[in-house]
């Protein structure tokens, strides 16, 4: 335990140099006047730190009376640094009027011994200091470690929410997110009186694909369609999802269906570029994608479901016309303008 006596009288300071080292405490250091002791401790006489002390101080027995600052005033100051807040402060004072130790209690100091100091009470009280600051320290510790401890399980928790909602293979959206995704956008595109667009987009003959070129094939095709489909988004507020399969889902919030359809004919056009060759595609010799399209103005007469129907309605006529293209649909509310 370090304890930093602070005292400008040499017989006071070797009395107590003695009475501590008799009673087993030997790292001690002191200082003659409250600039030393701020030198110390690292603080500037005004308050600030210096960012250079001589060791981490465990208790302080501070004079009251020195010859360039009042005790009780280094006392405040040495209170307002972070770290020595808990640094109990034991006032020496020949000074016991109640006035004198209310404004060094007021200040900070955590105990006060009497002059002519007494081994007994000297030993009592810092004793007691030394107990409260061990204790302190050891809350803190405390502290610190479950709030590390915190800090660690909310950063696994909110990996496991993202991958949670993140497709295994693709990593893009998955289903779980899609419709999370979808039920927040229709409730803030209602509130915002603004039109909302959604694509459901499948890979053309995605089966034979995987019958030809096998399943392991038919895994990096999925993978190279999703980035794909995710790179030729424009904003961050729209999300593309693996649905299901080899279908995929994408979110265009506050999105006309002009804006849609442009879009998806870029999407279809950017799939067939990546050149993944299809020898058993009736709709070109690439991998292509067929993509239905649906926009509506979410009301709250209204339900997600209905641009899901409408847009997975017009995914069916993309493919029943041909495939490789885009099919704009209407249902109810859904509108392709």
């Amino acid at each position: 335990m370090s304890i930093l006596i602070v005292d400008d009288s040499p017989t006071i300071s070797s009395l107590i140099k003695s009475y501590l080292i008799n009673a087993g405490y030997t790292d001690l250091l002191f200082a003659a006047s409250a600039k030393q002791a701020f030198q110390m401790l690292g603080v500037t006489l005004h308050g600030k730190l210096s960012g250079n002390f001589t060791t981490s101080i465990d208790l302080i027995l501070l004079d009251i009376v020195l010859p360039d600052m009042d005790g009780r005033e280094v006392c405040g100051i040495i209170k307002s640094i972070k770290h020595l807040q808990d640094t109990p402060i034991i006032i020496v004072t020949s000074l016991t009027d109640s006035a004198h130790l209310e404004m060094a209690f007021a200040a900070g100091a955590t105990d006060y011994v009497t002059k002519p100091v007494n081994y007994i009470e000297l030993l009592a009280r810092i004793s007691s200091a030394l107990k409260l600051k061990h204790e302190m320290d050891h809350r803190k510790a405390r502290e610190k470690k479950l709030l590390e401890v915190t800090r660690q399980l909310e950063k696994a928790v909110n990996q496991l929410n993202r991958l949670s909602s993140l497709d295994g293979l693709t990593g893009i959206a998955n289903r779980r997110r899609f419709d999370e995704y979808l039920h927040i956008e229709w409730r803030r595109n209602i509130r915002n009186a603004r039109p909302l667009s959604l694509f459901m987009a499948d890979i053309d003959f995605f089966k034979a694909y995987n019958d030809t070129y096998g399943h392991q094939a038919g895994d990096e095709c999925l993978k190279s369609v999703a980035k794909t489909l995710k790179n030729t988004l424009q904003r961050p507020g729209d999300l593309v999802c693996r649905y299901g399969g080899e279908e995929f889902a994408i979110i265009l919030p506050e999105t006309p269906s002009s804006g849609a359809l442009s879009l998806a004919n870029k999407m279809c056009l950017s799939v067939e570029a990546l050149g993944i060759n299809h020898q058993k595609s009736p709709a070109g010799n690439y991998v292509t994608i067929s993509i239905g399209v649906a926009t509506t103005l979410p009301t709250e007469n209204s339900s997600p479901k209905e641009i899901i129907a409408a847009a997975d309605q017009a995914l069916y006529n993309a493919k029943h016309n041909g495939r490789n293209q885009v099919y704009v649909g209407r249902s109810g509310n859904t509108t392709a303008g």
